[in-house]
């Protein structure tokens, strides 16, 4: 088995069932964990404006990708043709890339300088907002990459390998993505490795719900005994 096929179409499914599996576990054995911890009332300053950019960019981004890479060009060249989508795709991506980029770069400034902020983080904190910071900036750069290329080729490539990996096509997939530009091949790579992640860190509440805590036990807090 070649290392493409490897990582490109066996790697997707060990990340999934990893993210799957692992989440599920979690959930049943520690829910207390599955949270995002805030350390707003450590330090408000710049927190509000560097939050909202951060997750108003990564929601129209995923948006974008999903939608970008799962729609099949027999759908949407009803609507535009495929060099126009990549441009389009550049355009918003950017925007709100950059939008994304500010926010959590104010995040990670914020965790790394602020004592309190420091004290009160776990290293998966620092570890998985790193992460997102250099699959960001992989992103970024891919939109410089394919301004060198505006028919779209290489995109169709990447939606072609994503809508194989739904359709449960490995080989298909490791074959799709195996010509495109190094930048995408480590962004790709870099976000499967993110669902491997997923479990383990804060991303977890990105899937949460208030329904959930309706079901979950009650926490006791006992008073402290005096001496």
């Amino acid at each position: 088995m070649s290392t493409n096929t490897l990582l490109f179409g066996v790697y997707p499914y060990i990340a999934f069932a990893i993210c799957f599996i692992g989440s599920w576990a979690r959930f049943d054995l520690a829910q207390y964990t599955w949270k995002a911890d805030s350390s707003q009332m450590l330090r408000k300053k710049n927190m509000r404006l560097a939050s909202n950019l951060f997750h108003i960019g990564v929601l129209f981004i995923l948006a974008g990708h999903f939608v970008g890479l799962l729609v099949p060009e027999s759908i949407y060249h009803h609507v535009i043709s495929t060099p126009n989508k990549q441009l389009l795709a550049m355009v918003s991506g950017g925007f709100f890339g950059v939008l994304c980029f500010i926010g959590l770069t104010m995040l990670i400034h914020r965790r790394l300088t602020d004592d309190r902020v420091r004290a009160n983080s776990s290293k998966s904190d620092i570890m998985i907002l790193i992460v997102l910071w250099i699959q960001l900036t992989l992103g970024l750069i891919s939109i410089v990459v394919s301004a060198g290329h505006m028919d779209g080729a290489e995109m169709v490539m990447l939606a072609n390998w994503a809508q194989s990996i739904v359709t449960l096509s490995p080989i298909d997939a490791a074959t799709s993505i195996e010509s495109v530009n190094i930048v995408y091949k480590l962004h790709v790579f870099l976000g499967m490795t993110l669902f491997v992640l997923f479990p383990f860190t804060r991303l977890v509440h990105i899937v949460s719900a208030p329904i959930w805590y309706l079901g979950r036990g009650y926490q006791l807090v006992r008073q402290k005994q005096q001496a």
